[in-house]
């Protein structure tokens, strides 16, 4: 015979747990070449928690709309599982650097005058009822 719930039994356990003190403060992940610090609370499934919760706080408090390498923005949105190391982001941005530098070399050498290029002209489209 299977053993009956009580209601009573899970509705107190729940309310006990719900009076535990949680971790509200994350664990700091790292920190980037901007100076933004990245945090994680990880997922604990046997409070129903199955995702980690991660952050970052900003170097200018509420300014959420500053610089943040790809990787730890990955990282963020949980793409990837391991945070960036710093070796990693550091060799990504070089790689960026020298992209851009070949960019402007290429741009000089086939365009030595500075002339920008004409956009193209935009055609309207009118539709007929």
């Amino acid at each position: 015979m299977p053993k009956e719930r009580d209601v009573f039994k899970m509705i107190w356990t729940n309310f006990r747990n719900f009076l535990r003190p949680r971790q509200i403060r994350g664990n700091l992940i790292g920190k980037d070449n901007f100076g933004n610090q990245y945090f994680e609370i990880p997922a604990d499934p046997s409070i129903g928690k199955r995702k980690d919760a991660r952050w970052f706080e900003p170097v200018v408090k509420d300014n959420f709309m500053q610089e943040m390498p790809a990787e730890w923005e990955a990282w963020l949105r949980g793409r990837r599982k391991e945070p960036p190391t710093v070796e990693e982001v550091l060799r990504n941005q070089a790689i960026a650097d020298m992209k851009k530098v070949n960019a402007a070399e290429l741009e000089k050498e086939y365009n030595p005058e500075g002339v920008t290029q004409k956009k193209p002209e935009t055609v309207q489209v009118t539709f007929l009822h």
